[in-house]
């Protein structure tokens, strides 16, 4: 059953009102770096496998806290590609409330499995929402060949990629994806079994992260069935 941690990188200069995509050279702000070091802090306690990031200097440097924070040396953070941001084209730097007035916005909003950004550098949601799931299967494989079925890792990355990702492990359809939130610096977790994935926790930004523990079988809130079963009643 392993447990992956989705972490959004922290605030930037641009983050909010501009698109910032692979804006090159885009470093957290103050406030950003004060986010990373709190998220760090709360869960070095968590015993993980790896720290993956997305290639981008915001997730890298969010990345790197968490490595910092954490109680066992973490020697190595991975990057992966397919963790990268959407690769939105044209409209790369441009203000939202310019982009809002766009067609497509709409279609990014209401259908997003139709929408490709614009530009030759352009990619579209379903292609960015197929490759961040891959990695995440890839990587689920690994670390539980390489440490353990009950492994744990953690993974930096950006808002819409982490809202994909969760899409699917809610087994969504790409076009419901917008319901999902994934603010700055906050913490997703799911947990991946044979059966299917448990969204643990959604947009958390706050509060003990002890829970998150993987516990043994006969501990766990699945007793009595096996462990992708999903307890009748809510469970303890």
């Amino acid at each position: 059953m392993t447990t992956l941690l989705l972490v959004r990188h922290g605030l930037t200069a641009l983050t909010g009102p501009v698109l910032a995509g692979w804006t090159p050279d885009l470093h957290l702000d103050e406030r950003g770096r004060a986010q990373v070091r709190d998220l760090g802090a709360r869960i070095a306690g968590l015993p993980l496998a790896a720290v993956v990031s997305s290639p981008l200097d915001r997730c890298l440097e969010t990345a790197e806290a968490i490595a910092a924070g954490h109680a066992d040396p973490i020697e190595k953070i991975e990057v992966d590609e397919r963790f990268g941001e959407v690769r939105y084209g044209d409209w790369t730097g441009r203000p939202l409330e310019e982009l809002a007035k766009e067609p497509l916005w709409r279609v990014v909003q209401a259908h997003p499995s139709a929408a490709r950004f614009p530009g030759e550098e352009g990619e579209s949601l379903a292609a960015a929402q197929h490759r961040a799931v891959t990695g995440v299967r890839e990587w689920n494989e690994r670390v539980a060949a390489e440490h353990g079925p009950d492994a744990m890792y953690a993974v930096c990355s950006h808002g819409d990629i982490i809202k994909a990702i969760v899409a699917d492990a809610l087994g969504l359809h790409l076009d419901q994806f917008q319901r999902i939130q994934a603010d700055p610096a906050s913490l997703t977790v799911i947990r991946y079994t044979e059966l299917r994935p448990f969204v643990v926790r959604l947009n958390d930004t706050g509060g003990g992260v002890a829970d998150l523990v993987p516990k043994p079988p006969a501990d766990g809130a699945s007793a009595g069935g096996g462990d992708g079963d999903a307890p009748v009643g809510g469970g303890a």
